[in-house]
């Protein structure tokens, strides 16, 4: 275990691509302790990958940067103007509402960021707001796309953690709502005590009506699966098609060049990620065989903690842990190391799942791996800094929630168990 987690450190401190990191560190740890197996390494690595459940995850990102470049985007911005313009700060209310509904259907933070701060960062300056403030809470409220379904790294935890993808999306409900609401209120405090102004934005039913294509995306695609209409493949294949009809045949903003390079780039980020899961499967059977995961889960048995402060020391284990690795891998690495003490605990695997991505969403927004935090620094022009100290308050909302999980399962657990039943 020393060789293994000192070269892990080492290659990460170099600078290795997180993948490359993990499949060095598992290299070393075969050539220096176990060079008599070292012939299971190739067959771990691709076995892997070998799992008809992670189909979903480059068909979910397709879906969402198909949406994404279909015009989307502003056609949310104006809906909810309609709603919440009328509020002081307006465009800050719109901010957090656009991510919400962006986050039910791209399901990755990182688009929010990109497609929401390329239109209202801009736009908020113009109309009087700090400019840091528009990005750092565009930043903020873009990790409601990793907690309210359909969600992408939800679908990795399910199948490393071999949990029903339902339930997780069903307990991503509550708590996104709750981040998105503690946001909206944080937003109208600060625009009541800064004077930000309103916007001028009357309801119309004909563009509620235009809407609804798209606001029903996510109930079609997290519903298919929730009442075993599809799996969540099945389910992410029929999201891509619905994405192309509506960008090709209802908004005619998607062009075939645009589409093209959308499946180009789709590939390339699953590409990305199908890496450091065959890699990280390698890293993580090793761990299993060095019996990691079972001392820990003995070690916090012997602890006599209680659930929550269990589940409160774990957050703080996530929330240090985010804000060096990238959630992907982080999913990857934690999952199996603290699933036996849960479980051991009479802890929902479930509840778990849903603390793990919102607790990890943080971390997408901290220095110095946060990728929303990248991304809008490429969006906005600001540094890195200046983005975080605006976005820390907001980022607040998402501590909050996890806390209220911790102290109040059933915000998580009542959702799946009234839709699906008791597991």
């Amino acid at each position: 275990m020393t060789v293994l987690l000192i070269s892990l450190l080492l290659f990460l401190v170099l600078g290795a691509p997180v993948a490359y990191a993990l499949g060095l560190s598992t290299f070393s740890y075969f050539l220096l302790v176990q060079p008599d197996i070292m012939h299971v390494l190739p067959q771990r690595l691709f076995s892997g990958m070998e799992s008809y459940a992670l189909i979903a995850l480059p068909l979910f990102i397709l879906m969402g940067q198909v949406m994404n470049e279909g015009g989307i985007t502003k056609r949310l911005i104006q809906f909810c103007l309609m709603f919440v313009g009328r509020f002081r700060g307006g465009l800050g209310l719109v901010n957090v509402g656009s991510s919400m509904l962006f986050g039910g259907i791209s399901g990755s933070s990182t688009s929010d960021t990109a497609s929401i701060g390329s239109v209202l960062i801009p736009e908020m300056e113009k109309r009087g707001y700090p400019k840091d403030f528009a990005a750092g809470l565009t930043v903020a409220s873009s990790t409601m796309g990793m907690i309210i379904p359909p969600s992408i790294p939800m679908i990795l935890f399910a199948v490393t953690a071999q949990v029903s993808v339902g339930r997780l999306f069903l307990g991503g409900v509550i708590p996104g709502l709750l981040v998105g609401v503690f946001q909206l209120a944080l937003t109208l405090w600060i625009a009541h005590r800064l004077g930000f102004p309103k916007e001028k934005a009357a309801f119309a039913w004909d563009q509620v009506v235009r809407s609804l294509y798209i606001l029903i995306m996510p109930l079609f695609v997290v519903g298919t699966v929730v009442f075993g209409i599809a799996t969540a493949t099945e389910s992410a294949g029929l999201g891509v098609l619905y994405a192309i009809l509506v960008g090709f045949l209802l908004t005619k903003h998607l062009t075939w060049r645009q589409f093209i390079n959308v499946v180009r780039s789709s590939i390339l980020t699953s590409a990305k990620i199908m890496m450091i899961i065959a890699f990280s499967q390698v890293f993580i059977w090793v761990l299993a065989l060095e019996r990691l995961p079972e001392t820990i889960a003995t070690l916090v048995e012997g602890a006599n903690l209680s659930p929550f402060f269990m589940l409160l020391l774990i957050i703080a284990i996530i929330l240090a842990a985010g804000t060096f690795i990238d959630v992907s891998p982080a999913i990857l690495l934690l999952t199996p190391v603290f699933l036996p003490a849960i479980v051991s605990a009479g802890i929902s695997p479930i509840l778990f799942g849903v603390i793990l991505c919102t607790g990890l969403a943080v971390g997408a927004c901290t220095p110095p791996v946060g990728n929303c935090l990248n991304v809008c620094v490429i969006v906005s022009g600001l540094r890195i800094g200046q983005i975080f100290r605006a976005a820390f308050p907001f980022l607040l909302a998402n501590v909050l929630t996890l806390v209220l999980m911790a102290l109040f399962p059933q915000l998580v657990l009542w959702l799946p168990e009234l839709v699906m039943g008791e597991s």
